[in-house]
């Protein structure tokens, strides 16, 4: 039988705050070099920046609990003005993550 593959625990937040610019600048870039550059990646990078900062100020350190609020709540988003879906900014937001730690996306291995 596989064994599923366990969750990655990120560090207590330091600074909640600080890490929300880090993600939102991070994942502005990556938006707009994806494909091409649009206003609306402006307002999806700062959407989904609030709500990471919200749940690691609520104490969630869990990788997949974490990509899993930004896809929950990103659902609400009208992503009609961009090539995007809340799917694509929250796996984003978890490679982005994994890269910043170092980790290897498709071995969960540094």
């Amino acid at each position: 039988m596989v064994e599923p593959i366990s969750s990655l625990t990120l560090p207590p937040a330091q600074d909640a705050c600080q890490e929300g610019k880090w993600l939102q600048a991070a994942l502005l870039k990556w938006l707009d070099e994806e494909f091409i550059p649009e206003a609306v990646n402006q307002t999806i990078a700062e959407r989904a920046s609030q709500v990471f900062v919200r749940q690691r100020m609520e104490g969630e350190n869990d990788l997949d609990a974490l990509v899993m609020a930004i896809l929950t709540e990103m659902q609400g988003f009208d992503f009609s003005r961009s090539f995007f879906s809340e799917f694509a900014v929250a796996n984003a937001v978890g490679d982005l993550l994994l890269d910043s730690l170092g980790i290897e996306r498709c071995c969960g291995q540094g």
